[in-house]
């Protein structure tokens, strides 16, 4: 690695990049051991970071990059509402002051220096809640607008010194399914930011607080220098690409183009958005905020850096990043955004990675499945009376590489949690897993093939109410450099009774009852070459 210090210096921001990135990783570390829910202690769907007293962030874990990328603007509207004082904790969800979409809610706690009058750092976490509120569980289905989605949460101190406010608490269990899980899952949050301020504090102990400080400036200042370094060997010119998204309440709507114009020009990149398409008003869920745009920029360019590079607001000192507002990828009230998040963010890496490929032709991957094929579905237990809830991404294929074929059936680009172990979902969930297996065939014909996708088949033992979200349904995850297209993804359903299965539209919802089968097919990837 190069970079303007000193091989000493080096070292010793390379020493403290490691102590604040593993402050971040034990904050997950207590996080998943205090949840309650599968998606959080089994999928890992939760993020933790380290910003300074100026609300950059510093240093991450190696959490999911859709939460990490996007987390800064929650911080900044945190910041901005409320002066936080020891032992507070901040919670915010609210799509339009920094959030992506209501699932996800941010916490946000201060670290105060021995004797300090202000934060010197903020432990800052962000997961994924089984369930916020709307009209189906998992809050996760379409709706006109973003009140139909489930409860918004602007910036709020739901901890003040130490205390947690009972009645702020008692309004948000209010609106939830299943309030023991979502509060559990709340001080599981409170929970990883204490375990980061520990941990802050003895760095502190050990090393000062102003030379923590002045690390943690340096560490910034060393990963902006290695960007800069990276944007400077690239052609200067300008680039253009778009996809589109699969619009319409369920999904069978007008496309909606997803444009970039990427230009170099003297060390630095802009990244022009602004041609893209309106937001839907329509009931289409595709809507994303300006948070989840900056962050699939930033998950590309981290891309092209060398392995080793931190990740923190060094990488986009030189990157400008063009948005309108009101349009599909700077989505303004009351847009519905519940799929933004997971799907439009996918796409977006595709348009910027499309993009670089024009730029560096041969160099990048075709696309990946393009889609976290959301699956939601909950309902009432037979015999307790007991509310349940669950929510799962699920992985598809890999696009190919210059140098290697795409890998079959996991997660890509911006989400990297596991899936739900079969064991752990049937024993908490009235669903029997069917079958589960790679769906063969799926990825695109290439020097280097892509990966495929995978196939789940679940019964329920009791009634439910169900919504799928998914992209890549009607239009194909492209190959690169001649490579051929990856297979669409579907969903099929088979109502208790039927005598075959019916394919769904790309987003649904919809109650069935007990002993009914869903069926998924995630996309494969793209090829890469000509075979």
């Amino acid at each position: 690695m190069s970079g303007s210090a000193d091989p000493e210096g080096l070292l010793r921001i390379e020493v403290f990049h490691h102590l604040l990135a593993a402050a971040a990783e034990e904050m997950g570390g207590a996080l998943q051991r205090s949840a309650f829910s599968a998606n959080i202690k089994e999928r890992l769907d939760f993020s933790c970071a380290i910003f300074g007293r100026d609300g950059e962030l510093v240093a991450q874990a190696a959490h999911l990059p859709v939460h990490l990328g996007a987390t800064p603007l929650s911080v900044e509207a945190v910041l901005a509402a409320h002066a936080l004082e020891p032992g507070d904790v901040a919670f915010q969800n609210d799509p339009f002051e920094g959030g992506t979409h209501l699932p996800d809610i941010t916490s946000v706690a201060p670290v105060f220096a021995p004797g300090a009058e202000q934060p010197t750092f903020y432990c800052v976490s962000r997961a994924h809640h089984a369930d916020v509120g709307g009209a189906f569980p998992g809050s996760m289905a379409a709706s006109r607008d973003v009140h139909g989605e489930g409860l918004r949460l602007p910036p709020v101190r739901m901890v003040r010194r130490g205390e947690v406010d009972r009645d702020l608490l008692a309004l948000f269990l209010a609106n939830v399914r299943v309030p023991e899980e979502r509060r559990a899952d709340l001080f599981a949050q409170i929970a990883a930011s204490r375990a980061g301020e520990r941990r802050l504090h003895d760095l502190m102990q050990e090393y000062g607080a102003d030379e923590l400080e002045r690390r943690a400036r340096d560490l910034v200042a060393w990963t902006e220098a290695l960007a800069l370094e990276a944007i400077e060997g690239l052609p200067e010119g300008e680039w253009a690409f778009e996809d589109r998204l699969e619009g319409g309440a369920d999904g069978t709507g007008a496309l909606l183009p997803v444009r970039v114009t990427l230009t170099h020009r003297g060390g630095r990149l802009r990244f022009d958005f602004r041609d893209s398409a309106d937001q839907a008003l329509d009931g289409s869920p595709v809507n994303t905020t300006r948070a989840v745009t900056l962050s699939a920029v930033l998950y590309g360019i981290r891309l092209l850096l060398p392995p080793e590079t931190p990740t923190n607001a060094g990488v986009l000192r030189h990157v400008e990043v063009l948005t309108r507002p009101g349009s599909v990828v700077d989505a303004s009230y009351p847009a519905p955004v519940a799929a933004g998040n997971v799907e439009t963010s996918q796409r977006l890496v595709d348009v910027v990675l499309g993009a670089f490929e024009r730029m560096l032709p041969g160099r990048m991957p075709a696309a990946s499945a393009g889609t976290m094929s959301n699956l939601s579905f909950g309902g009432v237990r037979s015999g307790s009376g007991e509310a349940f809830t669950h929510y799962e991404t699920h992985g598809g294929g890999a696009g190919a590489g210059s140098r290697r074929s795409g890998a079959h059936a996991v997660q890509t680009h911006m989400t990297n949690t596991r899936n739900t172990p079969v064991e752990a979902l049937e024993n908490e969930m009235p669903v029997r897993v069917v079958r589960q297996t790679i769906r063969r065939g799926t990825g695109g014909a290439g020097a280097r093939p892509g990966g495929d996708g995978i196939v789940r088949r679940l019964r329920f033992l009791t009634d439910v109410r169900v919504s799928w979200l998914a992209e890549r349904q009607r239009e194909v995850p492209y190959g690169v450099a001649g490579g051929q297209a990856g297979a669409r993804g579907e969903a099929l359903v088979r109502p208790r009774g039927a005598s075959q299965d019916e394919r769904l539209t790309p987003k649904a919802a919809l109650d069935l009852p007990a002993g009914s089968e869903l069926e998924l097919r995630t996309p494969g990837g793209g090829g890469h070459g000509v075979d």
